[in-house]
């Protein structure tokens, strides 16, 4: 399967689930296939921390010029991780790919995103137009909080997405583990970021763990 990650918006977190994902993937034995087409090259770079650490598994990302399909075929599982600084490879990616996750982080300027790119994947891929999925993204912690449920119901109620319930909330340990080249669950395999986490992949990937 290929999965496109992306957004209209940066920050989103785009990288950071393609990364955590790669490294499950890789740990379930599954044969998966990273591709970096965002000129930030954020995935790039983590990967390449990862390598210089010698972290197993190991993983490896290629770039935009991947973005063919006998390339992507070549793996039972690919992960692009794309935005909208390169709009050409972008619009290949969509083409090319069975689904497309949308991390969102809570707020109504990022459902307003979100929407105008649900129109961008339409318009890009009008016939079998990819599945589109959507989370809450680096959420809030505190319960207090309303924005993040206000999100997630706005979420549900957009059409052209499927809203799928598992949340990862704003945890420094996603920054750390990040940046250390590292999985979340890698880092604190007991903590509730590897627990949000481990809950999306299950739903992304129920065959994995069914």
């Amino acid at each position: 399967m290929i999965t496109v990650i992306g957004s209209l918006k940066g920050g989103s977190g785009k990288s950071t689930l393609s990364f955590n994902l790669a490294v499950w993937l890789a740990m379930a034995e599954v044969k998966v296939q990273l591709v970096d087409a965002d000129p930030q090259a954020t995935l790039t770079d983590v990967v390449d921390v990862r390598l210089e650490e010698g972290f197993n598994p190991k993983l490896k990302v290629k770039g935009k010029v991947a973005l063919a399909a006998d390339l992507l075929a070549s793996a039972d599982e690919t992960l692009i991780d794309i935005g909208t600084a390169d709009m050409e490879a972008l619009r290949v990616a969509l083409k090319l790919c069975d689904r497309v996750v949308v991390p969102v982080p809570p707020s109504q300027a990022d459902i307003w995103s979100t929407q105008r790119f649900i129109h961008l994947v339409e318009s890009t891929v009008p016939v079998n137009t990819p599945r589109i999925l959507g989370f809450i993204n680096r959420g809030d912690t505190h319960h207090s909080v309303r924005e993040t449920n206000e999100t997630a119901a706005a979420l549900v109620s957009l059409p052209g997405i499927k809203y799928i319930k598992p949340r990862i909330a704003t945890r420094t340990v996603f920054r750390r583990s990040f940046s250390e080249g590292l999985a979340v669950f890698e880092l604190e395999p007991r903590g509730k970021g590897a627990k949000e986490f481990f809950a999306l992949a299950a739903t992304l990937y129920p065959h994995l763990v069914s």
